[in-house]
């Protein structure tokens, strides 16, 4: 898809992100930060999409860091891209290798107060119409808000899946349970809409985690699972061949122990998502779950989150969620009753 134009539909995807998400004001500073692996096309979308509603778009390139997180502030004019996002009221990310979870996003996050932040990291022309273009943003959200009440409302979670995941853990009852709905129409951080995300009790994670999606950003869409073991919160130890190896050692060459730490899970329910490797598309297909590893943003675990060198995600497909005992999907699907109403306003 990604080799044909798609003017058409580029524009009304950057439209519903600057008008229905946004909800963007004539003369607000609107900054787009991207990288050298940035999709240009959607990054002149977007633009055009700001500037034809009346704000003062400023688009930011820059040569592309070796990893995401931490590992962007050296090596990044990031001095600049503060002094822009200071100022800024709205601000998109495309970065591939994405500023979110550095020191630059966490003490922009905590100085300009006004700024809303929507970060799609990597999005690429078929993803962003797929995702954009062709999605009904309101009944998602809908569906989205009714699960994460189900799941706020849970001591104990448990996730399984036909490759070999049971991992369980209880949730923190002072860490946020956000339905990311891809509304940026108010500050704060928001994410790509299709899923829930939180941290959980760190210390209550055990069990195996099993990967049959993908690892991102290093290795992407896997060709056989990876098989991450959990004791009291921390990897015990990965299976899964070749992959699984250089993942662990990767993440132990930190020498961090947040490294080896959970940062997050996430439940998705994006109707359109499908595997593909980007990011932010697979942590939001229907069904699967993804756990992020390494340093927690403050708006995961407020007031500081936790630091660590990077963060890396990986992809669970077709999960089983269990909230204190009783399912609320069976393999990727929806099963409770509740559920079914706004599953069905998706197609599903």
């Amino acid at each position: 898809m990604g080799e044909f134009l798609y003017e058409f539909e580029l524009g009304k995807a950057a439209d519903v992100i600057v008008k229905e998400l946004f909800k963007v004001k004539p003369g607000e500073n609107f900054v787009i930060t991207a990288d050298s692996r940035s999709d240009e096309r959607v990054v002149n979308a977007t633009a055009r999409a700001i500037y034809a509603a009346g704000a003062k778009p400023m688009v930011i390139w820059t040569a592309t860091p070796p990893g995401p997180g931490k590992q962007v502030d050296d090596f990044l004019p990031s001095g600049a891209i503060k002094a822009a996002l200071m100022e800024a009221d709205c601000w998109i990310e495309y970065n591939t290798m994405y500023i979110l979870y550095s020191d630059t996003y966490e003490e922009v996050a905590h100085t300009n107060k006004k700024l809303r932040f929507l970060c799609l990291p990597g999005m690429h022309v078929d993803v962003f119409i797929r995702l954009f273009a062709n999605t009904d943003h309101e009944a998602l959200r809908d569906l989205l808000h009714a699960v994460r009440d189900k799941i706020r409302s849970a001591k104990h979670v448990r996730l399984t899946s036909t490759a070999g995941e049971d991992i369980e853990f209880d949730n923190h009852p002072d860490y946020p349970i956000n339905a990311r709905d891809g509304y940026a129409d108010e500050p704060g951080t928001f994410m790509l809409a299709g899923m829930i995300s939180w941290t959980p009790d760190l210390d209550t994670v055990n069990g195996v985690i099993a990967i049959d999606g993908s690892l991102v950003p290093q290795f992407g869409v896997l060709e056989q699972p990876v098989k991450i073991y959990m004791k009291n919160g921390v990897i015990d130890h990965v299976e899964g061949g070749a992959i699984a190896e250089q993942w662990e050692k990767y993440m132990r060459d930190f020498q961090h122990p947040q490294m080896l730490r959970p940062a997050h899970v996430c439940v998705g329910f994006h109707p359109n998502a499908k595997l593909t490797g980007q990011l932010g598309e697979d942590e939001r297909i229907y069904g699967g779950s993804q756990w992020g590893f390494g340093a927690i943003g403050s708006f995961l675990m407020p007031p500081n989150g936790i630091p660590a060198p990077s963060h890396i995600d990986a992809t669970c497909l077709r999960v089983s969620i269990y909230l204190d005992g009783v399912a609320i999907t069976q393999d990727g699907e929806i099963v409770d009753e509740e559920l079914k109403k706004y599953a069905a306003r998706l197609g599903r």
